[in-house]
């Protein structure tokens, strides 16, 4: 995709929209105070840290998980592009396995450190937000909430 030329938000857009729903009591409302501080908290330091990194920039899948792959005879393909945007490939490297990110030349490791964790921040508020509707959204709001708490403690 680094070749690839398109007009998409920049990664800091997609913070942004969760830095609002955490925001918003209305469409969190079983978050608690405590949590909803830690992840605006995380959210902001590590969105501020991805537009001051001078990383390379280029077009990203947004969320290239395995639930985005598609076994075809010719090979995997990603689909569901639905949040491509803008930003380091850290940012999408932070989706994939450690393994991944170890064999992608150039990476910055402490970046990606950064993105693992603004990933685990961003998809923790989505499982909060009361129309999600992922299966047992709130158990895993729960259990990444334990997560982050370990990710920012580092």
């Amino acid at each position: 995709m680094r070749r690839v030329d398109l007009p998409t938000p920049h990664v800091t857009h997609r913070v942004s929209e969760a830095q609002t729903l955490v925001a918003d009591h209305d469409r969190t409302p079983k978050l608690a105070d405590a949590d909803r501080i830690l992840l605006a908290d995380t959210l902001e330091r590590r969105c501020r840290a991805v537009g001051g990194s001078g990383r390379p920039e280029q077009l990203l899948h947004g969320e290239p998980h395995p639930g985005n792959l598609l076994s075809t005879p010719v090979g995997l393909r990603f689909i569901d592009f639905e949040t491509c945007c803008q930003g380091p490939i850290e940012f999408d490297l932070a989706h994939a396995p450690d393994e991944v990110g170890n064999l992608y030349p150039g990476v910055d490791r402490q970046l990606l450190r950064d993105r693992r964790t603004l990933m685990l921040a961003m998809i923790t508020t989505w499982r909060w937000d009361r129309d999600d509707q992922f299966p047992d959204c709130h158990q895993l709001g729960i259990e990444w909430l334990s997560e982050l708490r370990k990710a920012t403690a580092r």
